[in-house]
């Protein structure tokens, strides 16, 4: 038997429970750094599965590890399991019906990609224990991504110094390697300060914060002509300052999201904004401060591991869907628009298939476009450890990210499959590093040949602490 068959015969065996999980998870969904109740089910499924588990790892409270085996090489299966606000919804209904208003909801498929990641990882140990082979497998279980970018907080602690090769997936449409392409970005905190004043009888001795701020959204825009095609900028006003339009507003915030394709980039562009805000503090007679709240950087590619994921995949062929999964997902279909579906092909370099519902294909290495990105905080891992990421296919074609729909698919057969279909491919990639440890050496000098004279600066600030929720800091 191949030493891939025997890992997924084992993930198969395991699959049941972790499926169970996945749907735990689902169902008390948390966002960054409250996620207590999903950290301990991980937590509890890593101790009964027989690791040696750390939590508080980097000193956040949410995050987890589990470690098995001894000496070998050390390779990390990274997991995620926060949710987002504003998402809730019934699980397997295509009409919207939140079932808590206005509550969190998986609306990116994490409660998969915690248990997707830890099941794989439970089978290498298995494995690794059942044929006496030296290796160390760890599962991380990281919190926050969804703007929290807890994974830059455990880069700067150090939690990666020892490993060798990184390896995690993310649910998607389709099932194949990820195009390594990802936007770098600070999330960044612009807060000025004014002088109240009567807006009426003396408003020339007020000096308005919230002008400030709507200036500074202005000059950004305007900013928006002169950097690059890649970068996005986004924001959000969270303090207009009060409700009274008679008084002049002595205080008001603006939140901005700065991406950019590469960290040099991100941090030229950061410098602009930043004097965008300067100007705009000058121009109404207000000071500013500004804090990093969090930052990922870019993702760095790995040519030797995406070959060797994609091999695998190949190895393994699509999920398994049945009729019954095609069917569901054409009715989650009819919710979607057009330009969805349609979209949900271009961003994988893939042919237009309106027939098509749910993936039935590895779609071919490097074939997606690159140009619809966002930020992961896997893209700081990949600059200190060599690292590989898939698609696993769980949901129907055309879903949109971060929606009720995508929350709705969350605990059906077909994201099981899916889910258990990327933890074959992630265990056998895994043991090929084991079994073949001049693998590791040849990511590892794909790496070094990458990165030559740019020096990797963490888009977080060693001065910059983690939003941890009140009671936990």
């Amino acid at each position: 038997m191949r030493n891939a068959d025997a890992v997924w015969g084992i993930v198969d065996g395991k699959a049941a429970a972790f499926a169970d999980l996945s749907d735990r998870v689902w169902d008390t969904p948390e966002t960054n750094y409250e996620e207590y109740r999903s950290s301990a089910a991980h937590a509890a499924m890593l101790e009964a599965e027989g690791f040696r588990v750390s939590q508080g790892i980097a000193d956040l409270p949410t995050a987890v590890m589990g470690e098995a085996g001894d000496d070998g090489p050390v390779i990390a299966i990274l997991g995620e399991f926060d949710a987002l606000p504003g998402l809730s919804q019934e699980a397997g209904s295509a009409e919207q019906r939140p079932l808590v208003p206005a509550g969190n909801g998986h609306g990116c498929g994490h409660n998969l990609l915690g248990a997707g990641s830890m099941l794989a990882a439970a089978a290498v140990k298995d494995y690794l224990a059942r044929h006496g082979l030296k290796g160390r497998i760890r599962y991380y279980g990281c919190p926050a991504e969804e703007g929290g970018s807890s994974k830059g907080f455990m880069v700067r602690a150090g939690v990666f110094d020892d490993v060798d090769i990184a390896i995690c997936w993310h649910p998607a449409p389709f099932a194949g390697v990820n195009n390594p392409v990802s936007l770098a970005c600070n999330e960044i905190s612009f807060r000025f300060k004014g002088r109240a004043a009567h807006a009426a009888s003396s408003p020339h001795l007020g000096r308005s914060a919230l002008d400030a701020v709507e200036l500074m959204n202005v000059g950004v825009n305007y900013l928006r002509e002169h950097m690059p095609s890649t970068a996005r900028i986004h924001y959000a006003i969270t303090d207009t300052g009060g409700h009274a339009p008679n008084v002049v507003q002595a205080q008001a915030a603006v939140r901005y999201l700065v991406r950019a394709r590469t960290l040099p980039e991100l941090l030229t562009l950061v410098e602009r904004v930043k004097r965008v805000a300067e100007g705009a503090a000058l121009m109404t007679g207000t000071t500013v401060t500004s804090a990093v709240l969090s930052g990922d950087a870019n993702l760095v590619g790995n040519t030797p591991l995406e070959q060797l994921m994609h091999g695998e995949l190949e190895r393994l062929g699509p999920p398994a869907f049945d009729d019954a999964d095609r069917m569901t997902a054409a009715q989650f279909q009819e919710t979607f628009t057009s330009e969805d579906i349609t979209a949900s092909f271009e961003r994988f370099g893939l042919k237009l298939r309106r027939d098509l519902a749910l993936c039935d294909s590895i779609f071919p290495l490097g074939s997606s476009d690159g140009t619809s990105v966002g930020s992961t905080d896997v893209g700081t891992v990949s600059w200190v450890v060599p690292t590989v990421q898939m698609r696993g296919a769980t949901y129907a074609i055309g879903t949109p990210g971060h929606s009720w729909q995508l929350v709705a698919q969350g605990k059906l057969p077909a994201a099981h499959k899916g889910m258990t279909h990327a933890a074959k491919v992630m265990a056998s990639t895994a043991l090929r590093l084991i079994h073949e440890p001049a693998l590791i050496e040849t990511a590892r000098a794909d790496m070094r040949e990458r990165l030559a004279g740019t020096p990797f600066v963490n888009p977080i600030p060693d001065d910059v602490e983690p939003p941890l929720p009140a009671d936990a800091a």
